[in-house]
């Protein structure tokens, strides 16, 4: 399955995304829009990715016509909002979306504690390019890892054209918040986000000491809070089951 209608998600998206453009295969659309040095409102999507990137440099490869896979440039206002909160936005257009999925702090989106979509995001001022890649249409045996799934497995049967229209439309809501500097961003986020609440191991850098306690929430600069202190990154894992 794959975007078939480039056209008519232009069309439905102009709002926010003025170019929009579809490729059958690459090695990363956010690499792509880097060296290409695409101008805010640019959107790239692809079939497959063959050389994608996830958090702290993890491999994300895009099986052909398996996944929604799509990057996009926003401009960076001279006054840029906190980036610990342009980071969560995406993924609150996903639940927007998908009002099933709950967010993993920062930005990791799942399905009853199984991973659906990974966020990575690429700051090259004045602008900052967003990719995504949503598991749209797997096998189980295709999925990377246990801890992951796809719509499809959990029920959810997309019409590719539309599912990337209303994503690309919830996208250019949520990141428009951030540039606004619009607190609903944040207070909706806290109301999806599966962490906040939960006893959880956060592991950060390498060489890093690793932090176990309890999330008290996460603050304004988009800081997740753990007993009260509160941390920029790494790589939350939660110790006990989330709904």
């Amino acid at each position: 399955m794959s975007v078939r209608n480039v056209q008519r998600i232009q069309d439905e998206v102009a709002e926010y995304w003025p170019n929009v453009r579809w490729v059958e295969s690459t090695g990363s659309t956010n690499a792509d829009l880097l060296n290409d040095n695409a101008a805010p409102g640019t959107v790239l999507i692809a079939d497959e990715q063959t050389a994608g990137k996830g958090r702290l440099g993890r491999q994300w490869v895009t099986p052909k016509g398996s996944q929604l896979a799509m990057s996009m440039v926003v401009e960076v206002p001279e006054t840029p909002p906190p980036f610990g909160l342009l980071s969560i936005a995406p993924g609150v257009a996903v639940t927007d979306v998908v009002p099933q999925a709950r967010l993993k702090w920062p930005n990791d989106v799942q399905i009853g504690g199984k991973k659906i979509a990974g966020i990575l995001s690429a700051l090259d001022m004045p602008r900052v390019i967003v990719g995504i890649g949503i598991n749209v249409v797997m096998r189980p045996e295709d999925l990377p890892v246990e801890t992951a799934t796809a719509l499809n497995l959990e029920g959810l049967d997309v019409d590719f054209d539309d599912f990337t229209a209303d994503v690309l439309r919830a996208m250019g809501k949520r990141l428009t918040q951030w540039r606004e500097g619009d607190p609903q961003l944040l207070e909706d986020y806290r109301a999806v986000c599966s962490t906040i609440g939960q006893s959880v191991r956060l592991e950060m850098r390498e060489g890093e000491e690793t932090v176990t306690g309890t999330v008290t929430g996460v603050n304004d600069e988009g800081e997740v809070l753990i007993d009260g202190s509160a941390f920029s990154v790494g790589d939350v894992h939660h110790l006990r089951p989330t709904s």
